[in-house]
């Protein structure tokens, strides 16, 4: 005896009809939850492509909400028993063409119905305790995860502790070579630090017992000038005692001119 039709399959339905697209793509959608839980159906539809998609989750929600609200069934109880387009009317339009002549347009539509119900109790009880013992598992592998990894922090500070330990050991024994170029560097710029002072020190000794010298030059200089000062009014005086010595030499010799002519 041959099963009940797929309209005639007991559950909880809901149907959109006159939906803008082909009965074909609506038809691709559906072949993907067919069979599915109503939680993994939506997980497949809200992560499917197509934009059918879209207008099938709403479709199945309706379904899940009409099978709560009117039947008293939850919604982890419940599977996608059946889902089917069929083929709405076609809409149909025109493209003009050359030559008054048109293509016919089909603007197909469809009407998508899902059907949901209740998991039998033989599958329910098989659905829960699978659940029961992934959840379980789950658990079990969460807690030896977290056991792992306080086991290798314990041993992460161990090794640790015990470098320290080793580095502290084997400190007096080795200098590691960076350390000792960097204190190699400090004693030469500490040694040329002290020889810059050395030589300020001796310049500004030399620089002091330079100035008693400097300041005799400066007087031998001064007296050079005095005296040429000195030697410069003497010749003037003799001069001007040369001019005084002609002027009256030429008064004598007119007072004798007028003397003979008179």
């Amino acid at each position: 005896m041959p099963g009940p039709k797929t309209n005639e399959r007991p559950g909880t339905r809901a149907q959109l009809k006159y939906a803008r697209f082909s009965p074909y793509k609506a038809r691709q959608v559906l072949d993907l939850v067919r069979g599915k839980s109503v939680i993994e159906a939506r997980e497949i539809l809200a992560f499917s492509e197509r934009a059918a998609a879209r207008e099938i989750a709403k479709v199945l929600s309706s379904a899940i909400a009409n099978a709560e609200n009117n039947d008293g069934i939850a919604e982890d109880e419940l599977f996608v028993s059946a889902c089917y387009a069929d083929e709405g009317p076609t809409l149909k339009r025109w493209r003009p063409r050359a030559r008054g002549r048109a293509t016919r347009i089909r603007k197909r539509t469809c009407h998508i119905t899902v059907v949901v119900s209740r998991y039998s109790l033989e599958d329910l009880d098989a659905l829960r305790a699978r659940r029961t013992t992934r959840s379980a598992d789950a658990g079990a592998a969460r807690a030896r995860r977290v056991q792992k990894s306080r086991q290798a922090a314990k041993a992460a500070a161990e090794g640790a502790a015990d470098a320290a330990e080793d580095a502290l050991d084997e400190a007096p024994e080795e200098v590691s070579p960076d350390l000792a170029e960097a204190v190699a560097d400090e004693a030469d710029a500490d040694e040329h630090d002290e020889h810059d002072l050395a030589e300020a020190v001796t310049d500004e000794a030399a620089d002091a017992a330079g100035e008693p010298d400097g300041a005799a030059d400066e007087d031998a200089d001064a007296e050079a000038v005095a005296d040429d000062d000195d030697a410069d009014d003497a010749d003037d005086e003799d001069d001007a005692d040369d001019e005084d010595d002609a002027d009256d030499d030429d008064e004598d010799d007119a007072d004798e001119a007028k003397g003979d002519a008179g």
